[in-house]
């Protein structure tokens, strides 16, 4: 496959339909419906089924995260964006599970303490969201800011980290 080919598949989760898109045969998108910043339907390629490389691997980690067996994903991403972006994006994957920082925090980890606001738009454009754990990224008084995927999907996927909907969520049919 060449380096540039871009492919997608769509799979269910209980947060709604995401949208996988590999380039080059690697992870470089994981989109939500109606998602903030999410390109044309005709910038991700061909579609082809789920079970097409390397997709089986995204979706059983999806699968064992919706389940509450994964805590921390391990895929290789192609991150496309600027030097800070992937800076922000990189520091997005040490966020523990379970675990929120707010942007100010990103941004003293970054060695950049003035740079929330940078932060909050890089944060914004995460191009592979659940697997870079943009959601765990809140305003510094506990405040649910905005999230590409919407602040319900936001609050829901940290109510469900955090133990806190009672039930753990199960991988619907058809995500294998």
């Amino acid at each position: 496959m060449d380096r540039t080919s871009k492919q997608y598949a769509v799979v269910d989760s209980p947060y709604g339909p995401l949208t996988l898109v590999a380039t080059g045969g690697t992870l470089s998108g994981l989109y939500m419906t109606g998602q903030r910043h999410r390109p044309a339907e005709e910038a991700f390629g061909e579609r082809v089924a789920a079970t097409e490389a390397p997709f089986p691997a995204v979706v059983a980690q999806l699968a064992a995260y919706f389940a509450g067996d994964l805590k921390d994903f391990d895929l290789p991403l192609r991150l496309e964006g600027t030097e800070f972006q992937r800076g922000v994006w990189d520091q997005l994957t040490r966020i523990p599970y379970g675990e929120t920082w707010s942007y100010g925090e990103l941004a003293a980890k970054l060695g950049k303490p003035n740079a929330s606001r940078a932060v909050g738009l890089a944060n914004g454009k995460n191009p592979v969201g659940i697997i870079v754990p943009c959601h765990r990224v809140i305003g510094a008084s506990g405040s649910m800011t905005g999230y590409g995927g919407g602040v319900e999907r936001k609050v829901r996927l940290l109510e469900f980290e955090s133990g806190r909907t009672g039930t753990v969520v199960a991988a619907p049919e058809g995500l294998f």
